[in-house]
Formats: structure tokens, C-alpha cells, sequence
């Protein structure tokens, strides 16, 4: 009570608050580290927290990484886990999630995955459509894992690794906004790189139609000729059907194209059948131009729309198809 009535006191610091409310919770979990978790992840980025509140659907994912993040973190101070994702003991955590994953994108969307003999052993980049949310890639790289036990690293927007609360569990799955020599790196290592070059763009402003909205992006392109690995082609048949967003205008257009952060409201979650088809790798060729390879890298993902997704997509029929035993290869 003491302690309590000393809180209200003017004069003490944001961080006497902080070690009381660790202290409470401590004594009800037992977690006695609890307290560096939470000044852990304190800091002014919590502001973008009500922006992200606004998106339901944002707000699940939110919540959800930020719960995976304090499991992660306490494993890794129960188990004396090293801070190096990579290590050995933190490969049973990551099978775990990815099994987690899997179930639930097949349960959510009877998710499947066709072509995954297409992926190299090597390195290579993995180039797909962007939905208004990556739920199916998301899907794709946790059944890689729990298949074949390849990591996937993961190029994402800055403004997601700033968030506040997420940054163990980014780290985990490895996701990160990744500068081109870190990414050189991976490569050389033998890993696997996921991007969509149309990014928050495309994922914002396309629609049923599942244009692609690359511009006159070639920068991964380049990177691929840089650590001479092949690109991958990939796209997921009903993703726009599962997740649509709103509020395509030509102030919100302009308003991204001048921020870089708009991320538009999402409505959706609808069961409807998801199926990721990989496409023929696109080998290394040196005497091709960066910008040759992003267009050859762009017609294939458009090859495996034109194939596999009737467009304008319809919810309806999604949905139906997940009565569907087995694929249409159309």
C-alpha cells in the first residue's frame, strides 16, 4: 500500500513507475525479468501504436508479434539462450512457430503450396505479389521450414522494425530491413531472400485485378546479378479475395507517395482457398541488364497470375474452392 500511495508522489520518475508495475507483475508470474522486457521495448515509437489500433486486422498481427516476442525473450532468459538467432538452440523454438503457422494457414485457408521443388538448395531471391496483407507468405516460408528446414530471410519495410515490441521476434523468423550489402551477405551464405518489389504500394493500391506495381524498381534485380543467384518467381492464387483494403483515392494515393507510411484499412479475413505456386527459377545470366531482368523476373510472376487466378477475383468462388481436391493446372 505503501508502495502504491509512493507512485502518486510528485517527483518520481517514469522509471521508478516502470520497476513498480515489473515488480507487481513479477510477483504474479514469477518472471523475474519481466522488468527488462518492458523497458526493453519503452520508447517514443510507441506514438505509431494508436495509428496501427486503427486497422483491425493490423491490430490482431500486432498483438500477436508482440505476444511471440515475450515468449521468445522468455525462452531465451529461461533457457540461456545467445542473443545469435542462428545458433543451434534456437532452431527447436523456430519449428515450433513454423508448425504453429502451418496448421493455422491451413485451417484459416487450406493453404497449400505448389511447386516447391522449384526452389533451389542454393541461394536465390524469392519475388511475389504483394496482397493488402502477406498472410500467405507468411504461410509459405513456415511450411518451407517445417518441410525442409530452409530459412527464408525476409526483406521488410522500415517502418514495421521500428515498432516497438516486435524486434525479437522479427529477428527470430529473420525479418529485417536489410541494407544491400547485408543482403549480399545472406546470399553468399547460401540462404534464401523473400522481397515483393511492389511493396506497400502494391499492397495498398492494387486490387481484384491483382495488377503488379513495380515501377521502375531494379534494385533486387541488380542484387541477384551482384551475388549471381536466381530469382524466383511467386505468387499466391485468391490472396486479394481473403484480404482487400480501402480507401483508394487520389488523396490517399498522394498522401503514401509523400510519407512512405500509409497503410490503408483492411477488411476481410474471409476462409477463402489459398494456394502459393512457385514458378521455374530465373537462372543468373551476366550478360543481362538489370533492368531486363527485373522486367523477365515481373513477366513471370504475371505468367503464374494469368495461369492460376481468374480475375476480377471473387470472394464467392474462392470460397468454393476449398471444396476443390486438387489444383486446376489451367
Amino acid at each position: 500500500m505503501h508502495d502504491m500511495v509512493a507512485t502518486k508522489t510528485p517527483g518520481v520518475s517514469g522509471q521508478e513507475m516502470i520497476t513498480w508495475f515489473s515488480s507487481v507483475l513479477t510477483n504474479r508470474t514469477d518472471f523475474t525479468y519481466l522488468e527488462q522486457y518492458v523497458i526493453f521495448v519503452i520508447n517514443p515509437l510507441w506514438l505509431l501504436v494508436p495509428l496501427i489500433l486503427l486497422h483491425s486486422i493490423y491490430s490482431f498481427m500486432y498483438i500477436l508479434g508482440c505476444f511471440a516476442s515475450f515468449i521468445f525473450y522468455v525462452y531465451k532468459k529461461k533457457n540461456n539462450i545467445p542473443e545469435d538467432t542462428y545458433s543451434e538452440p534456437w532452431n527447436k523454438v523456430k519449428y515450433l512457430l513454423a508448425q504453429i503457422v502451418a496448421a493455422g494457414g491451413k485451417i484459416l485457408h487450406g493453404y497449400e503450396v505448389i511447386g516447391m521443388e522449384h526452389i533451389p538448395e542454393g541461394p536465390g531471391i524469392i519475388t511475389f505479389y504483394h496482397g493488402a496483407i502477406v498472410f500467405d507468405y507468411v504461410f509459405f516460408i513456415a511450411n518451407m521450414f517445417a518441410e525442409k528446414g530452409r530459412l527464408c530471410h525476409t526483406l521488410v519495410d522500415h517502418t514495421m522494425v521500428k515498432l516497438p515490441g516486435l524486434k525479437l521476434g522479427l529477428d527470430v523468423v529473420h525479418c529485417k530491413n536489410y541494407t544491400k550489402v547485408e543482403c549480399l551477405e545472406i546470399l553468399k551464405k547460401g540462404h534464401l531472400l523473400g522481397l515483393a518489389p511492389g511493396g506497400l504500394r502494391e499492397g495498398n493500391f492494387s486490387d481484384q485485378y491483382y495488377n503488379l506495381m513495380w515501377g521502375n524498381r531494379t534494385g533486387f534485380a541488380q542484387l541477384a546479378l551482384d551475388a549471381k543467384v536466381p530469382i524466383i518467381p511467386m505468387f499466391t492464387q485468391n490472396l486479394r479475395e481473403g484480404y482487400r483494403s480501402t480507401g483508394k483515392t487520389r488523396l490517399s494515393r498522394w498522401l503514401y507517395e509523400h510519407t512512405r507510411f500509409l497503410v490503408l484499412p483492411i477488411y476481410g479475413g474471409f476462409p477463402v482457398k489459398f494456394r502459393t505456386y512457385i514458378g521455374e527459377p530465373i537462372p543468373y545470366d551476366p550478360n543481362i541488364t538489370a533492368k531486363e531482368l527485373a522486367e523477365k523476373a515481373k513477366a513471370a510472376v504475371e505468367h503464374l497470375r494469368d495461369r492460376y487466378q481468374k480475375r476480377p477475383g471473387n470472394i464467392l468462388r474462392a470460397l468454393l474452392e476449398r471444396f476443390e481436391k486438387h489444383h486446376k493446372d489451367t
